[in-house]
C-alpha cells in the first residue's frame, strides 16, 4: 500500500498499520486529536486515554456521545488508542534507525481510513443468518523532524 502524501525521506519517518482490529470512527477522532503534537504529548496523550485519566475529544461520530469534563463530546477509545500508539512506536523506530532523534520530532501526518471488512456471519432462526462482519482500519503515522528558526 502506498501513503498519501509524499515526505522527504531525509527529514521524516514513516510508520503504516494496516487492517487492525479496531474501530475506523475511533481512530479518525484519535488521529485528527494528535496531528501536529510533539511526538511524546501524543504518546502521553494516548496513555492518558488509556488509563481514563482524560477524555478524547470527538469531533465527527459524535451524535449520541456524551459529554465529558472540559471536552465537550468525548469518550475514552482505548482499544483503537492502544493499536495508534504501536504506530507511533513502530515510527520512532524506524526513525531511530534513520539516524534521526525521534524526542524532536512531530506529527506532521496522521491519516485513519477503513481498511477491508472480514466477513462473518451468525446463524439465525428457520435457516436464515446475519452478518457479523468486523471491520478494520487502516492507520498512517508520518513523523518530521522540527524547523530550526
Amino acid at each position: 500500500m502506498k501513503y498519501s502524501i509524499y515526505a522527504d525521506p531525509e527529514k521524516t519517518a514513516k510508520a503504516y498499520g494496516r487492517d487492525l482490529h479496531c474501530s475506523p470512527k475511533h481512530s479518525e477522532n484519535i488521529v485528527r486529536a494528535i496531528k501536529g503534537m510533539e511526538v511524546g504529548k501524543a504518546k502521553q496523550l494516548l496513555e492518558d486515554v488509556i488509563q481514563r485519566k482524560r477524555p478524547l475529544p470527538f469531533k465527527t461520530h459524535k451524535r449520541s456521545r456524551a459529554h465529558q469534563k472540559g471536552v465537550g463530546p468525548g469518550g475514552y477509545p482505548e482499544k483503537a488508542c492502544r493499536f495508534i500508539l504501536q504506530v507511533i512506536k513502530n515510527a520512532e523506530n524506524n526513525a531511530e534507525y534513520k539516524g534521526l532523534d525521534p524526542e524532536s520530532m512531530y506529527i506532521a501526518y496522521a491519516s485513519a481510513y477503513r481498511g477491508r471488512v472480514i466477513r462473518g456471519s451468525m446463524p439465525r432462526a428457520q435457516g436464515r443468518a446475519t452478518d457479523w462482519n468486523e471491520q478494520t482500519t487502516n492507520i498512517e503515522i508520518i513523523l518530521a523532524e522540527e524547523e530550526e528558526e
